[in-house]
């Protein structure tokens, strides 16, 4: 294959492992299958990055019965279809820092919880991203106390747990709090999960996290990284590729995944690995422009440099990647060459977390816009002969 076939090849596998969680299409079928069916009035909370495309899942199945929804989601993950939908009250809101728009979405969601009619069942349809885009502070606790903590979480190695911790001890509506305001009432809740063991608890910093005492919500998470792998795993197969997962998801340091993840392609013999996960990057005082997935593929250039038969693509399942607008990096052999072309040094860039500038440079950005799903990161590796013959 040649180099651009290659290249096209991860991208089908990357989109094939999107498509497996697209929150539209999840939401589908999570509610036309019992018992997963809702009768009657139907009131909907939709927050998240993937809020959009699950909402228009609900309303395909439940039609007008789903009465009224709240929305709210990150700047230009909103489509066209919704701003045209009855019904729909569209907050979009501040991501990944919280700010005065996110504290205005959680006062509304408050006001959405008093004004549901008693015979209206509640149904949330939550994914990753509402620990930024809604927020009730507890007393005396600022915005800018908030911005600080999510401020650290991105620029440190904290895991996702301790991150949504940390901002759990700062919310009214976080960690079950929310729950709790149902007073014990029936209702529905759809995850799609982006955190270590699909926890309830900790999917968008427990925003609908189980209640003490009485909590008669059903929970269900209807798409995770596994979900997404096993769209990858398919496809490959289905090009007569050989592949293997990942026996679990990877956390810990980019630069040294990358080490990790080249190492198992290189000396094994199977055509396509995919992992799943999410990585951390120390960011330093200035940062560049990226995020872990590029700073993950950039790591992993240096070290497939001079192995033509190696590619990996590195990519959020939402379509962003950190502060930037693009997904990840797809990177091969020469990646690094054409950086240094560019007159860019690969290991200046990482020290400086600018990725993102260096992967630009040799034309190795994967760009999706906003994908409909947010179920983590997604990292491929290709083994195959840059031959022109087809596997």
């Amino acid at each position: 294959m040649s180099r651009a076939e290659r290249r096209e090849l991860l991208l089908e596998l990357y989109r094939a492992g999107l498509a497996r969680v697209d929150g539209r299409r999840c939401v589908r079928e999570a509610l036309s299958r019992p018992p997963g069916r809702l009768e009657g009035r139907v009131w909907g909370a939709a927050i998240g990055k993937a809020a959009s495309a699950m909402v228009l899942g609900a309303r395909e199945v439940l039609g007008d019965a789903l009465e009224e929804v709240l929305l709210v989601t990150k700047p230009g993950h909103v489509g066209r279809e919704l701003h045209e939908m009855r019904g729909v009250e569209i907050h979009e809101s501040g991501h990944p820092l919280p700010d005065e728009r996110s504290l205005r979405a959680g006062q509304r969601l408050l006001e959405w919880l008093e004004m549901l009619p008693p015979a209206v069942t509640p149904l949330f349809l939550i994914s990753g991203g509402a620990s930024a885009l809604v927020e009730v502070p507890q007393a005396g606790v600022t915005l800018e106390q908030l911005v600080r903590v999510s401020r650290q979480g991105l620029a440190t190695d904290l895991t996702i747990a301790e991150l949504n911790s940390r901002r759990t001890r700062l919310s009214q509506i976080k960690g079950g709090r929310l729950a709790a305001r149902l007073g014990g009432r029936e209702g529905r809740a759809l995850l799609m999960s982006d955190v270590p063991g699909d926890d309830a608890a900790l999917i968008g910093s427990g925003i609908l996290a189980p209640a003490a005492g009485a909590d008669r919500i059903q929970r269900q998470v209807i798409a995770s990284v596994d979900t997404a792998i096993d769209g990858v795993v398919a496809a490959a197969a289905k090009r007569q590729l050989s592949a293997r997962r990942a026996a679990r998801r990877f956390a810990g340091e980019a630069s040294r995944l990358a080490v990790q993840f080249t190492h198992e392609l290189a000396l094994g013999q199977v055509q396509v690995r995919v992992w799943g996960g999410e990585s951390t990057v120390r960011l330093p005082e200035h940062p560049g422009r990226g995020g872990r997935n590029q700073h993950l593929a950039l790591a992993a250039a240096k070290l497939i440099a001079g192995y033509p038969q190696l590619m990996l693509l590195a990519a959020g399942t939402d379509g962003g990647d950190g502060p930037t607008q693009d997904a990840g990096g797809l990177v091969d052999a020469d990646t690094c060459g054409r950086i240094v072309l560019a007159g860019l040094d690969p290991d200046e860039c990482l020290r400086g977390a600018d990725s993102g500038t260096a992967l630009e440079a040799a034309g190795a950005l994967v760009r999706t816009g906003p994908t409909g799903t947010n179920v983590a990161d997604l990292v491929i590796g290709l083994k195959l002969s840059p031959s022109p013959q087809r596997p």
